[in-house]
Parts: structure tokens; C-alpha cells; sequence
């Protein structure tokens, strides 16, 4: 509710000089079509998902491991001297420490799949910047807004989504991987 509010406020400052300064030209482009549409997203999502399958992966063997030494220090706990309960105790205290460890290191707020899906976005969110300039440059925009945050409505010729999926297009193609 509050980002429709402060979008409306937002096109109303834009709109206002509209009339009294002359013509502004604004666009507009749906970053949720450019998501769909673009294949770096795709494939950021696809290395994404595939670094949190390994993390899911690697702490469930570790969860495993956990079990299986809780199970064997049940199983043999009453058959076993003082000293071996003690040292088990102690064995399965560490590895719960190292599984809440990993967890952290891994998912956690300051967590390498944070991280990880952070730097993903953030380099193809500046190349979508890159191509959205491109286009407002080349095309004489003055401004050119998120039609997928709070675009009401807008004349179809003012989407310049396909234009900006060209200019990604055409860059990734230019540049050498």
C-alpha cells in the first residue's frame, strides 16, 4: 500500500513538469518479463540452485552422520564404561557445534548463499541498468520506471521492455565469456 502511495507521488513529480516545463518522455519496462525473458537470470537461477542442492546436500550427510553416532551412543550407552560415554558426549556435542556451524556459515545472514545469490543479482541487475540507460539514450528518454512495481497503466508504446531485452541480447553477444 505504502509503494503504491509513494509510486503515485513519485509519477505525480514526474508528471507535473510534464505541464509546466513541456514534454518529458517516459517509459516504461516490466523487470518481471526481463526475468522470464532473459537467459543470464535463467542461468543465475539455475548456478543458484544448484550451490543451495549441494548445501542442503552436504548438511543432510552431516545431519546423517549425527544421527548415526547418536544411535550408536544409544545402542551401546548402558554396556559402556564412564570414560567412553563421556568422550561419545563430548564427540556429539562437537558435531552438533560443527552442523550449527556450517548452517550459519552457509545460510545464515551473513551466509555464503547470500552472498552468493547477492553477487549473482547484482551483476546482472548492472547490465539490466546498463541496457536501460542504453535504451533511454538512444531512444531520448527522459525517465524510465519499473512498469512491474506499480505501473497502473500505461500506453503500450511507452514499453520498452522488448527494447531493453534487445540492447541485453546484443550486449552479451558483443562480449567475450
Amino acid at each position: 500500500m505504502i509503494k503504491k502511495i509513494m509510486m503515485t507521488l513519485i509519477l505525480g513529480l514526474v508528471t507535473v513538469p510534464v505541464f509546466l516545463f513541456g514534454q518529458l518522455k517516459v517509459g516504461y519496462v516490466s523487470s518481471q518479463k526481463i526475468q522470464v525473458e532473459y537467459e543470464e537470470f535463467k542461468e543465475a537461477q539455475s548456478q543458484f540452485q544448484l550451490e543451495v542442492q549441494k548445501v542442503q546436500f552436504e548438511f543432510q550427510e552431516m545431519q546423517r552422520e549425527l544421527d548415526s553416532l547418536k544411535q550408536g551412543f544409544e545402542t551401546q550407552r548402558l554396556m559402556s564404561s564412564s570414560d567412553w560415554r563421556i568422550g561419545k558426549e563430548q564427540e556429539i556435542k562437537e558435531k552438533e557445534l560443527a552442523l550449527q556451524n556450517y548452517q550459519a556459515k552457509k545460510v545464515g545472514p551473513e551466509g555464503d548463499l547470500v552472498k552468493k545469490e547477492y553477487q549473482l543479482q547484482n551483476e546482472i541487475i548492472s547490465k539490466v541498468n546498463r541496457a536501460v540507460e542504453s535504451v533511454a539514450i538512444d531512444k531520448g528518454y527522459d525517465f524510465i520506471i519499473d512498469g512491474s512495481v506499480a505501473l497502473l497503466y500505461a500506453k503500450p508504446t511507452h514499453d520498452l521492455t522488448d527494447d531493453v531485452l534487445h540492447e541485453l541480447r546484443k550486449v552479451g553477444k558483443d562480449s567475450p565469456k
